[in-house]
């Protein structure tokens, strides 16, 4: 049985360790370091270390992979291959080298289209109807290495980030368990990216959420999907933070109301954007517990007229 390093931290990168479990001999499972949780001062460990812990798994949480003692450890554990799902830090090349048949990543997006650390909000952001898994063999570039394998995904208008994710994640288990063993038995050929054809997404920051109701209302309403459940789609009433949690774009709307506007409308509670309304579905003010925007807007009989974003 091959020895395997498996490297991964948040939620996605479960399905693939729990694929793992059983089938090889995981010498060791690295992932990210304790992190105080959003909410609260409580420490929390990964979703991974979690899962890793639960099946007697050793565990390693290197701050940083470039220290040479975290490489040496690294070596130590002699795996035949590695294996990684959203580890969150960039492998350096003395890592790469490690293991003979060399480190194989699960990346959500149909490589080379959205390189980089947030793929599944930027289809959502660009209105793809589709996306999918890659298995890559990694090299020092950011998300370049050949590709070995890819399933496609499709993503339905009523997907968010998180549920999208979801559904990636498994997708990337089950296509894991079926290259892996090809991999390693040498059926399969790496073929190079199109580098040419590459697109590049970046983090995502607090203030991403922050709504410009001079944009469409299709582009609030995917950012609402694609920022969903962090860090929501935002804007500010009476002062304090109003999170849009759900909401629905009206784009043939072409009425009056000026720009942040509540209004009601035949179909509902919806505001006034550049182009279109947004259809509120669900809000939640700082502090309170989310409400839907008819009952919302039944606790505060000054909502409907208001103009939003003005903090």
């Amino acid at each position: 049985m091959e020895r395997l390093v498996f490297m991964g931290t948040p939620d996605f990168a479960v399905p693939v360790l729990k694929a793992l479990i059983g089938r090889y001999e995981i010498v060791g499972v690295v992932t990210q370091p304790d992190r105080r949780a959003k909410r609260g001062r409580k420490v929390e460990a990964s979703p991974v270390k979690v899962v890793a812990l639960a099946h007697d798994l050793p565990v390693l949480q290197p701050p940083r992979l470039r220290q040479p003692d975290a490489v040496a450890e690294l070596r130590a554990l002699m795996p035949d291959v590695i294996v990684v799902a959203a580890y969150g830090q960039i492998l350096p090349a003395d890592v790469l080298a490690i293991p003979p048949r060399g480190c194989l990543n699960v990346h959500a997006s149909l490589l080379p289209r959205y390189r980089g650390a947030a793929p599944v909000a930027a289809a959502i952001l660009a209105g793809e109807d589709e996306t999918g898994v890659t298995i890559m063999l990694m090299d020092e570039g950011m998300d370049t290495g050949p590709i070995l394998s890819q399933a496609a995904c499709a993503i339905s208008p009523q997907d968010t980030r998180e549920s999208l994710s979801a559904r990636l994640a498994q997708l990337g288990a089950d296509l894991m368990m079926d290259t892996l063993p090809r991999w390693l038995a040498g059926a399969i050929e790496p073929q190079p990216q199109h580098h040419s054809q590459a697109t590049y997404c970046r983090i995502i920051a607090k203030e991403d959420g922050l709504i410009d109701w001079s944009q469409s209302a299709i582009e609030i309403w995917r950012r609402s999907r694609a920022y969903c459940p962090w860090p929501s789609t935002y804007t500010y009433w009476r002062g304090k933070l109003l999170k849009m949690l759900r909401a629905e774009a009206l784009p043939q709307w072409a009425g009056e109301g000026e720009l942040g506007q509540v209004m009601v409308l035949d179909e509902g509670l919806a505001v006034a954007t550049g182009e279109g309304a947004l259809l509120l579905g669900e809000v939640q003010l700082a502090g309170k517990r989310a409400l839907s925007a008819e009952d919302f807007a039944r606790g505060q009989r000054d909502f409907v007229g208001s103009v939003l974003g003005l903090s």
